[in-house]
């Protein structure tokens, strides 16, 4: 069959304005995609569109994020808890509105000026381009959530490489947030993930050309890989934060905040209280505000060390322990169950008298059991809670009345959060002042992350000009 040459333009018309649709021949990005290589190219391409973006716009969109997020926070919260089958739905709830509320956007970019004789001095934030960042199981939705905030408000693009255990949790995050700033009029991909994450994508994105700066969350293992790729890293690693309790402490108000610090999403968070040094003159009425509490259990020396063989295993020929992760974030009323113990409902921490050698101590479990450990006095206790942190600098908290133990002890431990006389979570803003995050950077030094951490600094110089005194 022939056409007409009039029937053939108008078909051609037709098919020029379908090319010029913007979404032609393009299936709708959700920022999923089979390669990390896709991945990393889509995220490069967006962040060329995004790059012409003013504050004003990028506020927008990070406006649209925070509802989203908080839209759907008790949704992603279920799905959290039921896929990696850790933490509890109620505080990772709150997590994501602590993170709607308190994660810092573009008002936190604020340019400084130098001016003098010779002119005018200008300093600017300015993005970094593709951001790789790497996820845990533990904090999935909430990491993906406060990252995004923070690295799109300085201008970047992010790529994520989620932690396995937690892939759901994440992508269904991401796919939230890029619906939510698509309708707010934001370009596609800014944020983007790849449907099957693995070790070999985290390496191709870590070393993809396109990346200009790599953030992992998690262990140390994780934090070892980003700092060893050659590029600029910032790493948020492990703890092990311990309380002290000297004797001037309001002990009621100690025992409350340290068991909803321990507890806290079945102490999940790096932030969280591990263990307790406590002075001896105040140790025994601690442990028996602890017990008021209903949710409390004191474990016998006999249910420790079942405890100790259920959630911990260890390596006869280097004679180290590690974590049994089928038990890390579990409920208390879990690992109760685990060695045959029926304590009811209504548990939610479980506390020992250790000795400071033992592995509850020592190792960072991530479960609701808080060892507590009696020192003569706050020189033993803070010298105690120096060596149990080994060094990582992460958290540390303490209950005094006395401002010259207060500094003492923070002087001593040194770690990128202290917090005095309240739960671990004050730490990160939750019923404490400051912005949160859940990139908490202590290996690498930028602490409590937010929008300038993800930038790099820009100076523009005119000489002799645009002073005006």
């Amino acid at each position: 069959m022939e056409l007409e040459s009039n029937e053939l333009s108008v078909i051609i018309e037709k098919v020029l304005k379908e090319m010029n649709k913007k979404e032609f021949g393009k299936k709708e990005s959700d920022g999923i995609f089979d390669t990390m290589d896709e991945a990393v190219e889509a995220s490069y391409e967006a962040q060329k569109k995004y790059s012409s973006y003013s504050l004003e716009q990028r506020e927008k969109l990070i406006q649209a994020m925070r509802k989203a997020i908080m839209d759907n926070a008790m949704e992603v919260a279920n799905l959290c808890v039921k896929e990696s089958g850790m933490g509890r739905v109620d505080h990772k709830y709150l997590k994501l509105k602590l993170i709607v509320e308190k994660t810092q956007g573009t008002e936190i970019l604020r340019p400084e000026v130098y001016t003098g004789d010779n002119g005018l001095t200008l300093i600017e934030h300015g993005a970094f381009g593709v951001i790789g960042a790497i996820t845990p199981s533990t904090n999935p939705a909430a990491t993906v959530a406060c990252n995004s905030i923070c690295m799109l408000a300085g201008g970047n693009t992010v790529v994520f490489s989620p932690h396995p255990g937690a892939l759901n949790s994440c992508l269904t995050m991401i796919r939230i947030l890029n619906k939510a700033i698509k309708e707010a009029g934001g370009p596609e991909n800014l944020i983007t993930s790849v449907k099957a994450p693995s070790i070999e994508n985290t390496n191709i994105m870590i070393n993809h050309k396109r990346i200009r700066l790599v953030v992992a969350t998690g262990g140390p293992g994780i934090v070892k890989l980003v700092l060893s790729s050659g590029k600029k890293a910032i790493g948020a690693g492990a703890g092990n934060p311990p309380v002290v309790v000297d004797e001037t402490a309001d002990i009621p108000k100690a025992a409350r905040d340290i068991i909803a610090g321990c507890s806290f999403d079945n102490n999940l968070p790096c932030i969280a209280e591990k263990e307790a040094i406590v002075v001896e003159s105040v140790y025994e009425e601690l442990i028996k505000e602890f017990k008021k509490n209903r949710v409390v259990y004191e474990l016998t020396d006999e249910e420790a060390e079942k405890l100790v063989g259920k959630v911990l295993n260890y390596d006869e020929k280097n004679k180290k322990y590690s974590i049994n992760k089928k038990f890390v974030g579990k409920d208390a009323k879990y690992l109760l169950e685990s060695i045959g113990k029926d304590a009811g409902t209504g548990v939610e921490c479980l506390i020992y008298r250790a000795e400071n050698s033992h592995p509850f101590v020592q190792e960072e479990l991530m479960m609701p059991i808080l060892p507590i450990v009696k020192v003569k006095n706050v020189d033993e206790a803070i010298e105690t809670a120096v060596e149990d942190e080994h060094g990582n600098r992460h958290t540390a908290m303490m209950h005094s009345k006395n401002v010259v133990n207060l500094t003492k002890m923070a002087r001593a431990i040194d770690t990128t959060i202290f917090v005095k006389n309240a739960p671990s979570y004050a730490g990160i803003g939750f019923g404490g002042e400051g912005h949160t995050t859940f990139t908490i950077a202590g290996p690498t030094g930028e602490g409590i992350t937010n929008a300038v951490t993800f930038t790099r600094q820009r100076r523009c110089t005119m000489v002799d000009s645009f002073r005006i005194v």
